[in-house]
Order: C-alpha cells, then structure tokens, then sequence
C-alpha cells in the first residue's frame, strides 16, 4: 500500500492524516464494491436473513477524512424487517444512524478490511448499547463477509461456492467501475476509447452468479445478473462453481483451465486479457 502522503505515526496526536490516491483507491473499493455485498450475504443465507426479518435500523461504516466533505468516507445500511438499502460512498445524517462502526482514518479502514486486525485498526463503535442484539446480527454478516472474501481456496460446500462466486463477480465488476469514476488512469482510459460495449462473468446454467459491467466513452456501470438486453461484447464464463473460485483464487493454472474447457472466452482473447487485467487490478488493491 502506498503511504507516501501519511505521516510515518497516524496515531500522533495533534497531526492530520492525508489519505494517499492508492489508500483513497482502495477505500473507495470497500466502500462501494465490498461493504455492498452485506445486503447480498445478508438476503442469500437464511440463517442471517432470519436474524433480520423485525430489524428496523440505520447502520453505518465510515472512516474519518479532513479532506472528506462530511469529515468522513462512509457507506450506511437502511434496514427494515428484512430488507436492505445500501447506500454506498454515503454518509447518513448523524440523528438517524442506530449504529456506527466508525475507523479513524481511510487507513485504518484498509488495515482492517483486509484482515490487518488489533488496537490500532479496531473501529469505534457507537449505539451498540442501545441495539445489541442488531449490532451481534450485523457483525456476523460482517464477518461472513470477510470469511468469503479472504478465503484461500474453495469450500466443498456447493451453497457456500455459489455465494463466493457472486459475491466476487459483484465485487470485481462493481470494482473496476468505481476506478473508472475515480479516475484511476488505466481503467479511465480503456473506458474513454471504448464504444457502448458489455464485459460478463459468468457460470454456465446459474445466471443467478452472473454480471457485468458496460462502458462506453469514459462512463461505466456495473450490473448484477445477466445482461439482457443484447449479447454481451465479452464473457469470461466458467464451467461449475470450483472452476470459478479455481482462476479467483489462483489456485488453478488458467492456461489448462482454458484448454480443458474449465473457462472459455466469450469474445476475443485479447479483449479478454484486457478485461482479465483489470480485475486483476481490483484485487490488487482490496487483498
């Protein structure tokens, strides 16, 4: 992680933290990739969609910033009697949020998320006293969440492998169009020069793990499911769940898998290394 604009303490009292552009890259990931997949996790396992079902509560994960409009980063979860809103990149109004898991700089966040997790990267966390029953349900979400996407190599479990595979076919498809609208250069640049154009991941017979991004001439927009309204320009599409997390997880060789039949290309293979590069890109900054 570049740091180059922090200073060498964050915790030195009586200095401001400056998030770097790749801490700011990173955060943004979580914050609109990563945070929103709770809802999916959340809806997907009946176990946690159960502990839910009579939960009326604002939730909310943010990271304190000074060059943040509100003084903070944030994304914040509207829930009622089961159903989620997520509100991604948004702070909610102080006076209505129930709960707050609040870092004290974009950082710390980044630390935590990706599995950096003692004193110094513990968040503080408000209103637990007054909802601690919700606070207990949405922190095993949480933890459900990173248990999938830290994961080393796949389940055996075939439910488990489904919610894996679209948890990171919606983090990285979402990923790469939150670099885009934050100017990463590369990604901006491939989107610029780009007709209307459709990139899927897929798994053959399951579109409910299914989707996609679309660019076209500097703008993106990340879809879930299949993308109905013409043939995608390119899919990346995988012959069973294992396959999937095989190539996701770099525990299987992509070249046999291609050969055998593991993954096939959709579209042009070099179209297919470009899109394949920045997913690639993705990971890099949320592992």
């Amino acid at each position: 992680m570049n740091i180059d604009n922090a200073p060498a303490d964050p915790d030195r009292k009586g200095m401001i933290y400056m998030a770097s552009r790749d801490d700011m890259f990173t955060n943004k990931l979580f914050l609109c990739g990563a945070l929103p997949l709770m809802k999916t996790i959340a809806t997907d396992v009946p176990e946690l969609a159960k502990k839910f079902e009579h939960v009326h509560a604002v939730i909310q994960i943010s990271a304190d910033d000074p060059d943040a409009p509100d003084g903070k980063y944030a994304t914040h979860f509207v829930i009622n009697s089961g159903e989620w809103v997520v509100h991604a990149d948004k702070v909610s109004d102080k006076e209505h949020t129930d709960i707050e898991l609040e870092f004290k700089s974009v950082e710390q966040m980044n630390a935590f998320f990706k599995g950096t997790i003692g004193p110094k990267t513990l968040p503080k966390m408000h209103g637990v006293a007054k909802k601690p029953g919700v606070f207990l349900s949405f922190m095993m979400v949480l933890l459900k969440m990173s248990s999938l996407l830290t994961a080393k190599e796949a389940p055996e479990d075939e439910d488990t492998q489904r919610l894996m595979v679209k948890c990171f076919f919606y983090l990285l498809t979402s990923g790469i169009s939150t670099l885009n609208k934050q100017g990463h250069e590369e990604v901006h640049e491939w989107t610029s020069k780009s007709p209307d154009r459709v990139y899927a991941l897929a798994v053959e017979n399951h579109p409910e793990v299914s989707a996609f991004i679309r660019i076209k001439a500097g703008h993106s927009k990340a879809g879930r499911g299949e993308y109905k309204r013409a043939m995608p320009f390119f899919t990346l599409r995988f012959d069973s769940f294992k396959s999937a997390l095989g190539t996701l997880l770099g525990t299987d060789d992509m070249l046999d898998a291609t050969k055998n039949g593991r993954i096939v290309m959709d579209g042009g293979p070099e179209f297919g290394a470009q899109f394949g590069g920045f997913l690639l890109t993705v990971g890099g900054y949320v592992q």
